[in-house]
């Protein structure tokens, strides 16, 4: 006569769940060889996990201004899980809209956690995805690949696949001072939130690193600390603000104008951090006014230049900076993109093509069964190349490339990437 034996395991910690897995399998296989006992202890994979599917969630803009970004990251993750499996298990992507929203953005992270995810991929946005992180670390979800440069580090288990806004930022200004540019002539244009503050961070970090520069140094901070919802950082230093969706260019470049005059200076680099469709705006107003500022846009600002700048009239003297190889890269991992998506390629699915068979690679190198325990160590076991690129999560790391493009705005209105010499050529213009 068949017997059913069941365990009940209650809440355990991942080495304590791993064990009981294993002594589980060891039950089984020594009940069955020992008279025909049926065994069915509960699953004690980690959430997200069947025996068929590994699935994982994503919060990004699929409705709204933002959702032509979010959309191609979608594609882009769903690109490179399509046909793969790892241990046996297909990837699936679980995808909800967050309008680019912290609030959305919440609701989403603890619905898709409710209905199980192994980890979270390739989320929007420094301020949606900053909202969900306690909640991640809470239930212990890792989060890979985020498609923001904030350089998050916690709370909770993240593994950043793009090199930081900061470094970015710096790249340009590093740059531009080699060129002959004075601290005091950096400004800065930003959204007025925790994105747009990782350019004045950049700012700030190396403007402390210049001689005598105390007094700056302290009104960039006097700008960084002020608090609240959409706090008032415009008129108070070489930094112009506009609060978040929305284009009102206007508050911001009176601040900077206003700075120019008190200081009789003039902004020839003007950073800006931002979405497209602000920093366009920003920029054509600009050069409506007839300023002479050389501008620099970070990889968010990935939207195609070239179409939106026509519209505005704006040519040359717009530097742009990404954290992937250009569409044209002859790399294995672009031109396996390439044919995958043909003209409709662009920054943000490749950039999620990327780190959708980042995850994949990773995985495999798990020990099996998968586990985010296992996943992690995996990460941090090894550099990962994914088609010519090198990700390396080694020695303590949580950002798995520090690489940056440059790229800029020639004056017949097209976008080029940067040989050595061409950006100091422009700020000595």
């Amino acid at each position: 006569m068949n017997k059913k034996i069941r365990i009940f395991i209650g809440y355990l910690q991942p080495k304590q769940r791993l064990a009981y897995r294993r002594l589980a399998n060891l039950l089984l296989i020594l009940l069955g060889a020992g008279g025909g006992l049926l065994f069915s202890p509960i699953s004690l994979a980690d959430p997200g996990i069947t025996d068929k599917v590994i699935r994982l969630g994503s919060l990004l803009p699929l409705e709204g201004d933002r959702k032509d970004t979010g959309n191609a990251l979608k594609a882009g993750m769903e690109a490179a899980f399509n046909g793969q499996s790892v241990q046996g298990r297909r990837v699936e992507l679980a995808a909800l809209n967050d309008f680019y929203q912290p609030e959305k953005a919440t609701e989403g992270a603890k619905k898709l956690i409710d209905q199980g995810i192994f980890a979270m991929i390739g989320n929007h946005g420094t301020p949606t995805t900053k909202a969900i992180l306690p909640l991640l670390a809470d239930k212990k979800v890792p989060l890979i690949g985020p498609y923001t440069g904030a350089g998050l580090t916690g709370p909770g288990e993240i593994l950043n696949f793009r090199t930081s806004y900061v470094k970015e930022v710096r790249s340009v200004i590093e740059i531009a001072l080699s060129a002959g540019i004075k601290p005091t002539e950096i400004c800065g244009y930003l959204q007025n939130d925790s994105y747009g503050m990782n350019g004045l961070q950049a700012i700030r970090a190396i403007v402390a690193e210049q001689p005598n520069m105390a007094t700056l140094v302290a009104k960039l901070d006097e700008i960084m600390n002020q608090a609240g919802d959409n706090p008032p950082r415009n008129n108070l230093g070489p930094i112009g603000v506009y609060q978040r969706e929305t284009l009102v260019a206007t508050t911001g470049y009176e601040s900077l104008k206003k700075w120019e005059k008190a200081n009789n200076t003039t902004c020839r680099l003007m950073v800006t951090v931002g979405t497209f469709d602000a920093i366009s705006k920003f920029i054509g107003y600009a050069r409506y006014k007839n300023e002479p500022w050389t501008f620099s846009m970070v990889s968010f600002t990935n939207t195609p230049v070239n179409a939106h700048f026509n519209e505005l009239q704006v040519t040359g003297k717009v530097i742009q900076t990404n954290v992937i190889p250009p569409l044209d890269s002859p790399l294995p991992i672009v031109e396996e993109a390439r044919k995958v998506f043909g003209p409709r390629l662009d920054y943000p699915s490749l950039e999620a093509y990327i780190v959708g068979k980042l995850f994949l690679a990773i995985a495999a190198a798990a020990e099996n069964p998968l586990t985010r325990e296992g996943f992690l160590k995996a990460a941090r076991r090894q550099i990962y190349d994914i088609g010519g690129v090198k990700v390396d999560f080694t020695n303590g790391r949580n950002t798995g490339s520090d690489w940056v493009f440059l790229a800029y705005l020639k004056d017949d209105k097209t976008l080029v990437p940067a040989k050595p010499g061409d950006l100091e050529a422009m700020f000595k213009r």
